[in-house]
């Protein structure tokens, strides 16, 4: 009977553990759940790197966003009262940056300005050498950028130059009106018009037979330099050792020169041939004209920047040259067409401009 109980009561333990099991098994997903919470927390506890890396991509986008828009912001200065400047200036250099200045000159005058301004055409060369050798001037007008030997005087005399954008020439390549067969010429037939070639049919056999007069800017002046780099490779003895040339600074002179026979030919800055256009015919190169689209795409093979000059210590002593350079580079493109030249690029007159502010930051 004992025995006979005590085996009622493990047949009761066994049915009893069977339904234990039974009841856990609904209890799966909730082991599986408590098992994949430590993954969940592991992958949450590796987010720190990956949202470094997402963080870092962010930053970039933003600050390359970023520079993007500052490349398109327009660079302001602070504002010059004319009325409340004194003090002189004295500017020398380019022919062709030349009336540009004037007329910035006259407008600064126009606007209260009581000094004087001293505007010397020169040549950039010459005018490279009275404000970097002599130290005589406040600006160097230039139609070429300064170069090493240059750099290095200035620097001799304790001026490390600064560079201003102010426009863009086109070179012209210009005929007397009386001219009726000149159109249009190559580099390569503008290389001998200037040095080579006696007589005009030597370029091309259907042009008359007569002696070439040649008119160019002096060895001192940008334009020269200009012409010699687009045209002749930098060699200059080409063009120096040409017949019937006469050179002068003076573009009065050139222009002078072509008004006076059909069979002279000269090159100066556009602007000297807008004045004289009534007596003047423009020549195309490579069969393209001057003229503002053909500057700003490029497609002329004669355009080149123009410039000005000074430095920080100067800006810094002399205030009234600072003053007159910030509003050069304010309203010089509300002038520069008039004058018979091409604004500068936005982006060129922003760089002037930020060279400006960091001349005269403390």
């Amino acid at each position: 009977m004992r025995l006979k109980s005590l085996l009622v009561i493990l047949a009761l333990a066994l049915g009893l553990a069977a339904c234990a099991n039974d009841e856990t098994e609904p209890e799966t997903p909730e082991l599986e759940l408590i098992e994949a919470t430590p993954l969940a927390a592991a992958v949450a506890s590796e987010p720190a790197p990956t949202a470094e890396v997402i963080g870092d991509e962010t930053a970039l986008e933003e600050e390359e966003s970023g520079d993007d828009a500052g490349a398109g912001e327009l660079v302001t200065l602070p504002p010059v009262d004319p009325l409340a400047t004194t003090g002189n200036i004295v500017t020398a250099g380019s022919s062709t940056v030349y009336p540009l200045s004037e007329r910035i000159a006259a407008r600064f005058e126009n606007e209260g300005y009581s000094g004087i301004i001293t505007i010397d055409s020169i040549g950039s060369g010459a005018g490279f050498e009275r404000f970097c050798v002599a130290g005589e001037t406040d600006i160097a007008n230039a139609s070429r950028p300064i170069n090493e030997s240059e750099i290095e005087s200035c620097r001799a005399i304790g001026r490390e130059p600064l560079e201003f954008r102010v426009g863009t020439d086109a070179l012209a390549v210009v005929v007397s009106r009386a001219n009726e067969f000149l159109e249009d010429a190559t580099l390569e037939e503008l290389a001998a018009i200037f040095s080579t070639a006696q007589q005009w049919s030597d370029v091309r056999p259907g042009w008359p037979a007569e002696n070439i007069l040649r008119y160019s800017p002096g060895t001192d002046s940008g334009t020269f330099d200009y012409f010699v780099e687009a045209v002749f490779d930098e060699d200059e003895e080409p063009i120096l050792s040409a017949a019937n040339l006469e050179l002068s600074e003076d573009d009065n002179v050139l222009v002078q020169g072509v008004q006076g026979s059909p069979y002279a030919v000269a090159y100066f800055g556009y602007a000297y041939y807008v004045e004289n256009q009534d007596t003047l015919k423009v020549v195309s190169i490579e069969g393209v004209e001057p003229s503002g689209a053909n500057v700003e795409n490029g497609s002329y093979p004669l355009a080149r920047p123009l410039f000005i000059y000074s430095s920080a210590n100067i800006m810094q002593e002399k205030l009234q040259v600072a003053d007159f350079i910030n509003f050069y580079l304010t309203y010089v493109n509300e002038e520069v067409l008039d004058v018979g030249y091409f604004p500068a690029s936005e982006e060129a007159l922003n760089a002037a401009r930020q060279t400006y502010l960091d001349a005269l930051a403390p």
